[in-house]
């Protein structure tokens, strides 16, 4: 009997030993967020077309010269039949693009004035007013809206790892 007692208690020892660890984490957080100004502006450049059948061209004209801050202008062309009484077409096209604008500066943070282009999308920058976020030693949340182009999250996580 001893002797199968002494068996067991040496089984016992070459046994593993059992580990359990756990962790538990509780984490609050409160994300606030108000939209900034934006604009993007892409510059349209000048064209000129002409195109005719049975046209002549007299006196050129089409795209002015380009000048810092200024688009290039045009000046109209001249021109006349070439075989008067027979069939003739004719198209001229032009566009103005945009002129050279000047360069923006940021100060403080804010352009004070954004270029008009061709193309411009601007988006107005959110409004805080009454944004506000949060948390007691509790780990409770108070969030508080704000105006528009702004937002507040709240999030809670609890997490349990048993290894």
């Amino acid at each position: 009997m001893k002797k199968a007692l002494v068996a067991f208690g040496m089984l016992l020892m070459t046994a593993p030993f059992a580990r359990a660890d756990i962790t538990h984490r509780l984490q609050t957080s409160v994300q606030l967020t108000v939209d900034s100004a934006a604009s993007q502006a892409t510059r349209v450049g000048s064209t000129y077309s002409v195109s005719g059948s049975n046209v002549t061209l007299d006196t050129a004209g089409g795209l002015g010269a380009l000048t810092a801050g200024s688009a290039v202008g045009y000046s109209a062309a001249d021109y006349s039949i070439t075989s008067a009484g027979d069939a003739f077409s004719f198209s001229e096209g032009f566009l103005e693009g945009d002129g050279t604008p000047t360069a923006t500066t940021v100060s403080a943070g804010v352009v004070g004035s954004l270029p008009m282009l061709g193309n411009t999308t601007t988006t107005a920058g959110g409004v805080a007013g009454t944004l506000a976020g949060t948390i007691d030693s509790g780990g409770a949340m108070a969030l508080t809206a704000g105006g528009a182009g702004s937002s507040a999250t709240g999030q809670f996580v609890s997490e349990i790892s048993i290894y």
